[in-house]
């Protein structure tokens, strides 16, 4: 049995060792940007085959039973990117951008839970394909937010979002909302996949404030005062014929997000 000033040294090199592996595996990941934003999703469900037929084989949808995310198949996420900033910390392409994304909750192949973009319409011309080859240039965009504060009322937000491209595809969203006391989500590391090349992913790490305004499986306080929704035409045609449902509607006041590769 070895003496217990004999383990000490052991002990130390078991942790170096340890340490040692973790920022090996941390450094492996390269950086690709780093981006403040604001974000408004739409958790939805919408038709499943229309779905099935935009990923490719080996993924398959990952729908949650409970919570708030209860039946929603589809996300669409309206991202302002207010600051978007290359590795050396200097602004990346214009450093700014205006987008939407279409990402779907699947399963991988080999069964993690991770995000696939499956569309996309996007400000910025330079931005398209864009890094999951699946964005498209709008050729119709625009984005207004305001705030409305007095008195001892409510703070009321709204959001008017068109995005358009010259293929036919359409998303666009207009809501006013009753401001409320967001929630701070920690950080966390969530893997986007490509629907164009599945073998390809990104690592979003990130952390964010998020605001429940309505949900239709959790119940929170309705904030909502107006909403309305479309989405058509071109490829997303099938996704949304008029039977699409919004499940969630979520505030996401800023996020701090770190892009990576593997």
């Amino acid at each position: 049995m070895p003496r217990r000033g004999s383990i000490r040294p052991i002990l130390a090199l078991v942790a170096l060792s340890t340490l040692a592996g973790l920022v090996a595996l941390v450094s492996a990941q390269t950086p690709v940007e780093n981006s403040v934003e604001t974000q408004f999703q739409l958790d939805l469900h919408v038709p499943d085959a229309g779905l099935a037929a935009m990923l490719p084989a080996g993924f398959t949808p990952n729908v949650a039973a409970q919570g708030a995310a209860k039946d929603a198949n589809l996300r669409a996420i309206f991202i302002d990117r207010v600051t978007i900033n290359g590795p050396d910390g200097r602004p990346a392409g214009k450093g700014s951008n205006r987008l939407v994304w279409l990402a779907a909750p699947v399963k991988e192949p080999g069964g993690a839970n991770v995000q696939m973009i499956i569309g996309g319409l996007t400000e910025d011309p330079a931005d398209a394909p864009g890094p999951f080859g699946v964005y498209l240039p709008a050729t119709t965009h625009t984005m207004v937010r305001s705030t409305s504060a007095g008195g001892t009322g409510p703070i009321i937000d709204s959001q008017d979002w068109v995005f358009g491209a010259a293929s036919g595809e359409h998303l666009e969203m207009h809501i006013k909302y009753e401001r409320g006391v967001a929630a701070r989500r920690n950080p966390s590391d969530t893997k986007y996949y490509s629907a164009k090349t599945p073998a390809f992913f990104q690592i979003s790490r990130q952390e964010s404030e998020l605001d429940i305004l309505r949900n239709t499986t959790t119940n929170p306080p309705d904030r909502v005062k107006e909403f309305s929704f479309k989405g058509s035409g071109g490829s997303y045609a099938k996704l949304f014929d008029g039977t699409e449902k919004v499940l969630s509607w979520d505030n996401i006041i800023w996020i701090n997000r770190s892009v990576l590769l593997p």
